[in-house]
């Protein structure tokens, strides 16, 4: 059996974990089993409906105390949870939490491990798993030969798979340990498009020149229903909030769209951004390294081509 966790944000599901689901589904019909999920906590979503994402089955275990990440109490109830169900493969996504959580999860099932996987494994001969490494720069094959495996799924490697089923919910009984970290505030960040959720993102550089030219990216960025980000240069200065900064030192995204405006898209952007599906890149600097990464790419000033761009968005939705 292929066991999916479900990772939840503020009771509820994040949509990395539905493809990670997907993922599990399409996995466990190679090896010729059912895909299950696993959900800690409280979740106000319809549980029911993981089956449109491939689960036969959920696992719920409900105690409030678990809506919050504790990395130790987490990792230990879902080895429990593996050893309990017979699972042969643990999947995770490979966001903040599965990066955390699914290491901790193959030491207590002395499992072999492949995070950041980005296809189906080969297992014609074996259970070899494709990942990105050298921050995406190349691709590696792993084979697994433990008897329980453990993978994570890139964001927006593998996609969406719709079923025309409802999962079944069953409780699991488990023992929660005493919690290993206290939580003593909470500051959220309100009325933004979560960075690690948005399929649309509008990023700027230094080629904005200031904070206070802004205002143009944040236009585009409403117009395109998008999530808001920058380069550690501009982070760094106080133009824009560090929870907005992509990169290999900040958040690692994988949107549909990324639009990159005045960056020049050095090698440790690159490493947060690159997994994007489609890269625009607008920039003055036809050298600028970002266009070798583009899918498109516009040679020009910033504050000229970006309004032109926001009002032809504005016109197409209202022509719509």
């Amino acid at each position: 059996m292929v066991l999916v966790y479900i990772d939840q944000a503020d009771q509820q599901i994040k949509k990395a974990s539905l493809e990670a689901l997907s993922y599990g589904a399409a996995l466990a019909k190679q090896l010729g089993c059912q895909a299950e999920a696993l959900v800690f906590g409280t979740i106000k979503d319809n549980l029911a409906d993981l089956g449109k994402n491939g689960a036969q089955k959920v696992h719920q275990l409900k105690n409030e105390t678990l809506n919050s990440l504790d990395v130790k109490v987490h990792s230990s109830l879902i080895a429990t949870a593996a050893k309990n169900l017979n699972a042969t493969v643990v999947v995770f996504a490979h966001n903040i939490n599965g990066r955390a959580i699914a290491p901790a999860v193959a030491v207590k099932l002395n499992a072999g491990i492949v995070t950041g996987a980005c296809s189906l494994p080969n297992t014609e001969n074996g259970f070899a798993v494709k990942k990105t490494v050298f921050s995406g720069k190349a691709f590696a094959n792993i084979n697994i030969q433990t008897p329980i495996k453990v993978i994570s799924i890139n964001q927006n490697s593998f996609g969406f798979v719709e079923y025309n089923s409802t999962a079944s919910i069953e409780d699991i009984n488990l023992v929660v340990p005493p919690a290993s970290i206290k939580i003593t505030k909470v500051e959220k960040i309100e009325g933004e498009i979560p960075l690690t959720e948005a399929n649309l993102v509008v990023s700027g550089g230094r080629g904005l020149k200031g904070p206070e030219n802004w205002g143009m990216l944040l236009d585009l960025a409403k117009a395109l229903g998008a999530a808001t980000a920058c380069s550690r240069p501009v982070s760094d200065a106080d133009w824009r909030p560090h929870h907005e900064h992509v990169g290999q030192t900040g958040i690692q995204i994988a949107p549909n769209l990324y639009i990159a405006i005045g960056i020049s898209g050095a090698i440790q952007h690159l490493a947060g951004v690159n997994r994007s599906k489609t890269i625009v890149v607008i920039n003055k600097d036809a050298e600028a390294p970002f266009f070798k990464a583009a899918d498109y790419g516009v040679v020009g000033d910033a504050f000229e081509i970006v309004p032109k761009l926001t009002a032809a968005v504005l016109k197409a939705k209202a022509a719509n």
